[in-house]
């Protein structure tokens, strides 16, 4: 990604988060940028696609990070506390743009779908490894897509307690992993 976009991508997501799709414009994302509309739509052609990028490159972001955590570990159960534990550190660097994913998920606009598809995309990946420690008889036997719904829905309530206190990431990380194992073990 160029520089360029990367600009547009960094304050799109800033503003996305904190004032919502609706409210934010075109015009405003440039002024912020202090680059010309023209150059705006030379990188996307509108604000919804600005706004497709954003939850594709996050998700596919937090998706890539638990495929790759993963191929490193030798059980379910190191498996899913990967999981856990990248999406802690996900919400500390990339709270923006799961706060931007969670804001737009319900409705019926296209890009409240595309958040859903995306997100759904990336609990696929979660309840595969649920499956796995099911079949292996390491976890007990459980409706793997709610469980694999759960673990992500762990980030929007982290992201809510955390904004209580300051916590590390090994504190938010045990709290996941309190509530989900003792559900599964």
């Amino acid at each position: 990604m160029n520089r360029t976009k990367r600009k547009i991508f960094n304050v799109a997501m800033k503003l996305f988060s904190e004032k919502g799709y609706d409210a934010t414009s075109v015009e405003e994302i440039t002024a912020i940028t202090g680059i010309a509309k023209g150059t705006l739509y030379y990188h996307f052609t509108s604000k919804e696609e600005i706004f497709n990028f954003l939850v594709e490159e996050g998700m596919k972001l937090l998706k890539n990070s638990i495929e790759i955590k993963i191929s490193k570990c030798d059980n379910v159960k190191d498996k899913i506390k990967a999981v856990m534990l990248i999406q802690v550190k996900a919400i500390v660097k990339y709270e923006s743009v799961l706060s931007m994913i969670f804001s737009q998920m319900y409705g019926t606009e296209y890009r409240n779908k595309v958040c859903r598809d995306k997100v759904a995309e990336y609990v696929d990946v979660v309840q595969a490894i649920i499956d796995e420690g099911v079949k292996s008889g390491e976890i007990k036997k459980c409706n793997s897509r709610f469980v694999a719904y759960t673990i992500f829905s762990l980030t929007s309530t982290i992201m809510m307690y955390k904004k209580q206190k300051e916590y590390s990431i090994a504190e938010l990380y045990r709290e996941c992993e309190l509530s989900i194992f003792d559900d599964i073990e």
